[in-house]
């Protein structure tokens, strides 16, 4: 599965919106509003929602012995 089902509504990612300067956006439906919220007109756009950052892996702690069969 490429997308969650249970998506939280925020106008970040409606397909109604247009992100303006700083933390808001310009919704067709309600004017400008914060990132943050939402309404019951959202509709979900995959393309604007920026996925969270994967975990850093830490080698460091590893060794040789580690790797080895």
């Amino acid at each position: 599965m490429l997308f969650k089902k249970d998506i939280e509504p925020r106008c970040a990612y409606c397909a109604h919106g247009a992100r303006l300067e700083g933390d808001s956006i310009l919704c067709r439906k309600k004017g400008v509003v914060q990132a943050g919220e939402s309404c019951r007109s959202f509709k979900y756009d995959p393309l604007l929602r920026v996925p969270p950052r994967p975990a850093v892996l830490d080698f460091s702690r590893l060794d040789d012995e580690d790797f080895s069969l």
